[in-house]
């Protein structure tokens, strides 16, 4: 981040043209912080906003000479100085206030130069020396635990930044040589897919340290570690499929999200764009600035926030990649297999519907597995997954900009129960109902998805997650398939078993209360959408429905900060069984149409079979995740799936496909693939 020879006179040419936008974000936020009093004693809320607040008004300094910004950019420092230390609520001096900070003051402190008087420069080099120093030590002292070497963590990334920045702004190559070589692993081992376990909100909050660190690394020292890391090259593609509808404003909130809107970071978008040449990543940086900047950063209310990033879209904006919108040559489903997640939508336009379905040890594969190595070969606990919910098997649908099925977003008692799960005797997992749900459960614990297709508008996917469960409950299976079909209807067929009866309860949480149609459906409806919910097995539930309240504090360094939100959850629930299977369909629509008509439940031999719309819009879904052998509709086939829209048939795990008598594959291994 230190600036490179010739490029201040680069940026000052282009301030009036092709950077104008980007020049305006950064004098508008310096004009904010003139408006405003730093606290003269430490506060008990987070200081991390106090780091960005140098850096914007430093660099616009550099940038125009002008005295006004040296001497507000002074009056900010002079108070995180006369700070004794650098964070109060936890952690002081060891965690993310110390990192923000310190990587915050030490461009000034580099971008001031000699600018800053001798005695302020002397006072602001000592404390900034004096913060290294302290967080030096905690790595020195603490190797193994908490974000010292939790390679997937935020807190890690953070920090290590933060050490990073002051090493080479102060000359201490000991710092900035190990944060280096931390940062090396950390990219080394994130998933190459791109995806991220902590959710959108803490990947824009997270990631960006990343590219900050990388970046740094490239401008002083020349290694360009963004070429070689396949998470930083897929991460935009991974956050594309995590938009909830075709304006790209909200996100799909799996994991820890506070919020629906917090989960853009336009800096980010376009230090990508310019390490790949990405025009998607420059086209959701311009987008999210022009149309989408300003409700997020009133939405969330956690500092510091997106505001403070002007000094990093500046930095990072290369005018000279294009910018180019997902469209027809788009993929519309995609998967992802770290996290085993899913998705799927009907387009990239305002109206899509939107279906994510997801199952993964916590942290995601890589990190579960890396993590267990690293256990027993050290002792250290570094895959702290404490941001990842018990969501294995769970989904999340989104229609015409409208949330339908919804996750919990942020809880600090993460519970099965608040996601759209199964329920075993009204029970969730084994060791939930706490922060870090994954923390020191059996390694062998680790749910999956297996028999995936993501193709052309096919969805299909089945999680695996009976081993979640208390084993004084004795499931032996607890299997989701969730097909989503190329005109986003969702079919969800879950195969459970136990060692003795038991009452099985499928959970669906909305925004708003289901509304019962008949002893069958149920309505979703969230202003411009609705939704069909249709149980067509078993014959006989008890239905239940009621406000479930969700508490969050999203911040470690304000404890009084407190987010609430209620779920309306439907409950239907079976009697008790040793074996059952609930079938349930969901078909979405415009809320001012007229309601979805109910799927119908096909006759079937073999297999399962569901018809979902009439003429030329219905779509077929045959199903046999365990017997892989179907007869139902005119189909016969040993597959685990046969899916027909559009006259276009999609296959999974298929050898052979017998249809109205026409053979459409016969094959020695299993297939997945769309056949016609």
């Amino acid at each position: 981040m230190l600036l490179l020879d010739g490029e201040l006179e680069t940026l000052r040419a282009e301030l009036r043209t092709v950077r104008a936008a980007q020049w305006r974000r950064l004098y508008e936020q310096c004009d904010w912080y003139r408006g405003q009093t730093p606290p003269a004693e430490h506060p008990t809320a987070s200081i991390t906003y106090f780091g960005p607040a140098a850096a914007n008004l430093a660099l616009a300094y550099r940038l125009t000479g002008r005295r006004g910004y040296l001497d507000e950019c002074r009056r900010w420092i002079s108070a995180c100085v006369a700070y004794p230390h650098w964070g109060k609520a936890n952690m002081p001096d060891h965690d993310l206030d110390a990192g923000w900070l310190l990587h915050g003051l030490s461009l000034a402190y580099s971008w001031l130069g000699e600018d800053l008087e001798p005695d302020r420069r002397a006072e602001l080099r000592e404390k900034l020396t004096l913060q290294g120093e302290r967080l030096w030590a905690y790595v020195q002292q603490n190797k193994g635990t908490w974000w010292t070497d939790a390679y997937w963590q935020n807190h890690n990334w953070i920090c290590w930044a933060g050490l990073a920045t002051a090493g080479y702004a102060l000359g201490r190559p000991e710092w900035s040589d190990a944060a280096r070589a931390n940062l090396e692993t950390v990219l080394a081992h994130l998933a190459r897919d791109g995806s991220d376990s902590e959710g959108v909100v803490y990947w824009r909050y997270g990631v960006p340290w990343l590219a900050i660190h990388a970046d740094l690394v490239q401008r002083v020292e020349g290694a360009d570690l963004f070429k070689t890391c396949d998470f930083l090259r897929n991460t935009t593609n991974w956050r594309l499929h995590q938009s909830a509808g075709g304006t790209f404003e909200e996100n799909i909130d799996h994991g820890d999200c506070h919020d629906r809107r917090s989960g853009h970071s336009v800096a980010l978008y376009y230090r990508l764009a310019a390490a790949y040449a990405d025009p998607t990543a420059q086209w959701l940086g311009a987008l999210v600035a022009e149309r989408h900047f300003w409700r997020e950063a009133y939405a969330s209310g956690v500092r510091p926030g997106v505001m403070p990033e002007a000094y990093l879209e500046l930095l990072w904006y290369d005018p000279r990649i294009p910018a180019r919108a997902p469209g027809g040559e788009t993929p519309a489903t995609a998967y992802f297999p770290d996290l085993g997640q899913i998705t799927a939508r009907t387009g990239w336009d305002a109206p899509a519907t939107v279906v994510s379905f997801k199952a993964a040890p916590g942290g995601g594969h890589h990190a579960w597995e890396e993590g267990e190595r690293l256990r027993r070969a050290t002792g250290w606990e570094a895959a702290s997954a404490g941001h990842h919910h018990p969501d294995a098997g769970a989904f999340v649908i989104a229609s015409r900009g409208a949330f339908l099925a919804v996750d919990e977003g942020y809880s600090n008692r993460k519970r099965a129960a608040h996601h759209n799960l199964v329920l075993v005797d009204g029970q969730g997992w084994a060791d939930e109902d706490r922060y870090h749900v994954y923390r020191d459960i059996p390694y062998e614990r680790r749910p999956r998805v297996r028999d995936v297709l993501a193709e052309g508008g096919f969805a299909h996917a089945t999680s695996e997650t009976a081993c979640m469960f208390p084993a004084e409950l004795g499931v032996t299976r607890l299997d989701r398939t969730l097909v989503a079909t190329p005109r986003g209807r969702v079919v969800v067929l879950d195969l459970l078993a136990a060692g003795q009866p038991r009452e099985w309860t499928f959970v669906l949480h909305s925004d708003w209360p289901a509304e019962e149609l008949d002893g069958e459906s149920w309505l979703l409806a969230s202003g411009p959408a609705q939704a069909r919910l249709t149980r067509l097995a078993p014959r006989t539930v008890r239905a239940t429905r009621f406000a479930t309240p969700i508490e969050a504090n999203p911040t470690s360094s304000t404890p009084s900060l407190r987010i609430e939100k209620t779920l309306q959850t439907l409950h239907l629930t079976t009697e008790p069984a040793r074996e059952t299977a609930l079938l349930t369909v969901i078909e979405c629509a415009d809320a001012f149409d007229a309601t979805p008509a109910a799927a119908v439940a096909l006759d079937t031999a073999e297999g399962w079979g569901v018809r979902v719309g009439r003429g030329e819009d219905a779509e077929t879904v045959l199903l046999a995740p365990l017997t892989r052998r179907i007869d139902a509709g005119g189909v016969r086939a040993d597959a685990a799936a046969v899916v027909m829209s559009g006259g276009r048939t999609a296959v999974v795990g298929a050898r052979t496909v017998h249809r109205g008598g026409q053979r459409l594959l016969a094959s020695g291994e299993p297939v997945t693939a769309i056949l016609s």
